[in-house]
């Protein structure tokens, strides 16, 4: 599903110009825009200015804090991710190994 500027606007209380401000300022958030040039808001975009929305205003974070805030927290969900993976390997190679172990007995 995909929201217009003024459905995003309606849907998170945050005003078109501020909107237009983050895209400015926030690395990664850009909205696309359709043949008209009007900008088209995905579901992602729309939960991270609901993210963005709630740094800023509730936590104090400035525009720029909370684009770092949220980048920061990218990061640590793929470090995450990374260390699950890993996990994941090691589980298999060790019910590789006690497979192994157990055949032999």
């Amino acid at each position: 599903m995909t929201y217009t500027i003024g459905d995003v606007e309606e849907l998170t209380g945050v005003k078109a110009h501020i909107l237009r401000y983050w895209e400015e300022v926030i690395p990664g958030f850009t909205p696309q825009k359709d043949a008209g040039g009007r900008r088209i808001y995905s579901q992602h975009e729309l939960d991270l200015i609901f993210r963005l929305k709630y740094l800023i205003t509730e936590k104090k974070f400035t525009a720029e804090g909370a684009g770092q805030q949220i980048l920061e927290e990218a990061q640590s969900v793929q470090d995450n991710i990374e260390i699950i993976r890993a996990i994941r390997e090691t589980k298999s190679l060790l019910t590789q190994i006690y497979m192994k172990i157990k055949d032999l007995k």
